[in-house]
């Protein structure tokens, strides 16, 4: 053939030489895509603040606030507020989007490409913006708005996980992954002193402002990936693709080794091994086939943490207590960067789990005996600010990103896609249900619940329920290559999987070891550009 490249696809039969040395260039590429947190974050920040101001309160129910006094007029504090439904209808629809933009996602990664989704996710996010800020007191126009926004963060959430599993080196994927966690406490953060800023202004800047800040992280994340569109893809996306030549290309550029290094042609060798293996026993059928092959709490204090406050009635500020909680959020997180490596996954999610089962139902047992606004107890409200901002420590720093990295890392290629998008279309789905049930659960409105801090013996229950099943059924991946995990999952059960050790190379199961004079079984391809 004419022009063409020779690239050998023969690997190593050593463990030690499947995956080159980590440059800082991987962590700059993880780095830069966690940036796309920030949009989850400050969007769940934003509107838990919005909901509770003043003016937008006014604007969508009709309720007078004596801005020189600090106080509504005519009604209690505690019932100055928007219904249950309102609150629910604008809060739950931004994951209702999220959860099919995380669905479609998947499909279009895989057509364009992963870059070219987060672009067009970035791009659907701001026609969002532009509806929430154009919307007065048009309901409608406003909930449209967060469904559009929604489906624009499905798209980078589903994404970004999966492109920063698949360029990640092993022995810090867990760490890179964690700071999209990391992000978007960072987001949440943001939006809280952003609407603490704004709350009490007497006019639509009090929530337009911290809606079009959002403008910012989509032109810093969709403008940043047109400009670097030379920077490396997915190699795993090429082999997926048979573009060997790019995935070779792309690798060594995530690498930062010379594209005829061994490290490359072994680690190449090793992921098209993979590839060849799993498309061995992943049926390949229909389209609905391939989806159906994929199945062989703590966002409670962030949506609603400033009405929740207020609705407690033994708060003063709870704008600034929502600071709190989210400042003690940002400051968790960073500890899972050395914790997923040094302690692995499933210490972090079982002990983690503990301490968040424990702390909420002391925040519970306080709320309903001493920390009652009738008893009047400073004391008692004080243990349950502290042991609320304990539990959030426990998830931030366990839960929050470790969740992430299984995600990116627990499906094998030729479904990985498609499996991200699922898992974090799930992960849209629950939110979306806390937010619909949660304002009826928790509010004083006709027809609420009002269970107030009783509402944490509901969610202590559900953390057993989670604590349980990362005990039982998610196994260990610390340290493993994405190809090796399969192999893992495949030969041990999760409660044996911390003591797994990998004795074999996909390249020496498929046959594709050099022999010992460094000769390779070689096969021709088109010279290729990348998109």
């Amino acid at each position: 053939m004419v022009g063409a490249v020779v690239y050998p696809l023969s690997g190593t039969a050593d463990l030690s030489r499947i995956e080159a040395p980590v440059t800082f260039k991987a962590y700059l590429l993880c780095g830069f895509a966690a940036f796309g947190g920030i949009f989850f974050g400050y969007d769940t920040g934003w509107m838990s603040g919005v909901l509770g101001m003043p003016y937008f309160i006014t604007l969508y129910t009709g309720l007078q606030y004596n801005y020189e006094t600090g106080e509504p007029v005519d009604v209690p504090k505690t019932e100055f507020g928007l219904p249950s439904s309102q609150k629910s209808l604008m809060t739950s629809i931004l994951s209702c989007g999220t959860f099919f933009g995380a669905l479609i996602a998947g499909d279009v990664a895989d057509f364009l490409g992963r870059r070219p989704t987060i672009i067009i996710g970035c791009l659907v996010f701001c026609v969002g913006c532009i509806l929430e800020i154009i919307s007065t007191n048009q309901e409608v126009l406003f909930v449209m708005g967060r469904l559009v926004s929604g489906v624009g963060v499905g798209f980078i959430s589903a994404v970004i996980i999966l492109y920063m599993a698949e360029v990640a080196p092993r022995k810090v994927r867990g760490a890179l992954v964690s700071g999209y966690q990391f992000c978007i406490t960072l987001g949440i953060l943001l939006a809280n002193c952003v609407t603490y800023a704004s709350s009490n202004r007497n006019d639509t800047g009090s929530y337009r402002i911290p809606v079009g800040v959002q403008f910012l992280w989509a032109i810093i994340l969709g403008i940043g990936l047109f400009i670097l569109r030379k920077w490396p893809r997915s190699p795993r996306y090429y082999v997926m693709k048979g573009k060997i030549d790019l995935a070779a290309r792309s690798l060594s550029q995530v690498r930062g080794q010379p594209l005829d290094s061994d490290y490359i042609k072994d680690e190449l060798a090793e992921i098209v091994a993979n590839h060849e293996y799993e498309m061995q026993i992943i049926p390949q059928t229909s389209y609905i086939g391939s989806w159906i092959a994929c199945f062989q709490g703590i966002n409670f204090i962030f949506y609603f943490g400033t009405t929740f406050f207020q609705q407690l009635g033994t708060i003063q500020n709870p704008f600034f207590i929502s600071l709190v909680t989210t400042l003690v959020n940002v400051l968790s997180t960073p500890i899972s960067f050395i914790a997923v490596e040094k302690l692995g996954r499933r210490v972090l999610l079982n002990w983690g789990g503990v301490g968040m089962v424990i702390t909420q139902f002391i925040v519970a047992i306080v709320g309903v005996t001493e920390g009652r606004p009738e008893a009047q107890n400073d004391a008692a409200v004080k243990v349950m600010i502290a042991f609320i901002c304990i539990y959030i420590f426990c998830f931030a720093s366990t839960w929050g990103p470790v969740g992430w990295v299984i995600i990116g890392e627990c499906f094998p290629l030729p479904i990985r896609s498609r499996g991200v998008g699922i898992s974090t279309a799930c992960n849209w789905f629950w939110n979306c249900i806390i937010a619909v049930i949660t304002p009826y659960m928790v509010g004083n409105t006709p027809g609420s619940a009002n269970l107030g801090p009783r509402v944490f013996f509901i969610w202590g229950s559900l953390c057993i329920g989670s604590t349980l099943f990362a005990y039982f059924l998610v196994p260990e991946m610390k340290g493993l290559t994405l190809e090796q995990i399969d192999t893992m999952m495949e030969e041990t059960t999760p409660r044996k999987s911390r003591s797994w050790k990998p004795t074999s190379t996909f390249a020496a199961q498929m046959g594709r070891v050099r022999d010992e004079k460094g000769s390779a079984n070689q096969q021709e391809f088109a010279p290729e550009s990348e998109p």
